[in-house]
């Protein structure tokens, strides 16, 4: 009878204990991860979601880029993945991209839009990817077009060392907290940036990329023409960070080179390979 009681105290103690123990993450697998994920982080006291895609090379036992890419207002994951084909991209180089959903279909940025914690969030997607994907941290980037683009030069300021370079399309450093001379990155971050000449926001988006070159003080700009009609300007700053530039003749607010989507623009120049050629050769230094 004293073994009974005593085995019935051991099961209740075991129960108790794996009640409150917290449940152990998953480890993420080569079979398991390939593919496309919906996943959520909690920022503060709320539940955002992002979209992942996990490419065929991916191996848990070793780190690959990441790229973190923000829709535009209004938007959602979907319709970046879409305008940008940043997964056939990524299937081809061999990089993870996650795809954040803003709430109500746009980012609070520069002035715009909502209350939510958004540098946060990418923060925490960030971190997600480098703790359970096996991202490389010295190579996760951030990419963004229009409201997107806006949150990328944010999150560059505000989350220090997170983000190796960003790539803002159709977006850029103004208004707001911008206007503040000491608001600049504390640590080193590359930025490539594309603007259509033909946008009601052109001259606003150069006007930031000069604000920009400035505070970080950077050297001339060097200026190329890559293809007709591009004009390109090159500078190495005072941290050790590259701007680049690439204003684009009668390129209106789009995402340069996509056939498909809401922001399309076929022509001179394909967003989307411009800035992942500008992340490999500009990882963390």
């Amino acid at each position: 009878m004293r073994r009974g009681y005593a085995l019935l105290a051991l099961i209740m103690l075991t129960a108790c204990s794996t009640k409150d123990a917290p449940p152990a993450a998953p480890a993420a697998t080569a079979a398991q991860g390939k593919g496309d994920h919906a996943l959520t982080v909690t920022v503060g006291d709320k539940e955002r979601t992002f979209q992942l895609h996990v490419p065929p090379q991916y191996d848990p036992a070793r780190t690959m880029p990441a790229v973190v890419a923000l829709h535009h207002k209004p938007g959602s994951g979907a319709t970046m993945r879409e305008l940008t084909g940043f997964d056939a991209k990524a299937d081809a180089e061999g990089f993870l991209v996650a795809y954040p959903e803003g709430a109500g279909g746009q980012f609070n940025a520069f002035g715009c839009c909502g209350v939510q914690d958004d540098v946060g969030f990418v923060k925490a997607v960030a971190a997600l990817l480098v703790e359970r994907w096996h991202a490389d941290p010295g190579r996760v980037f951030l990419a963004g077009v229009s409201n997107g683009a806006d949150l990328s030069y944010r999150a560059a300021v505000e989350a220090p060392g997170v983000f190796a370079a960003i790539g803002a399309v159709s977006g850029g450093f103004a208004g707001g907290r911008t206007e503040a001379a000491d608001y600049r990155p504390a640590a080193p971050v590359s930025v490539v940036t594309l603007i259509g000449a033909a946008d009601p926001q052109a001259a606003t988006f150069t006007t930031g990329v000069g604000t920009w070159r400035k505070r970080l003080g950077c050297e001339a700009p060097k200026e190329t023409s890559p293809a007709p009609g591009v004009h390109e300007t090159t500078t190495r700053c005072g941290d050790g960070s590259d701007v680049q530039a690439y204003v684009i003749d009668g390129g209106a607010h789009a995402w340069f080179g996509a056939t498909v989507g809401e922001l399309k623009a076929p022509g001179q120049i394909g967003a989307t390979d411009t800035l992942w050629k500008f992340f490999v050769a500009h990882p963390r230094r």
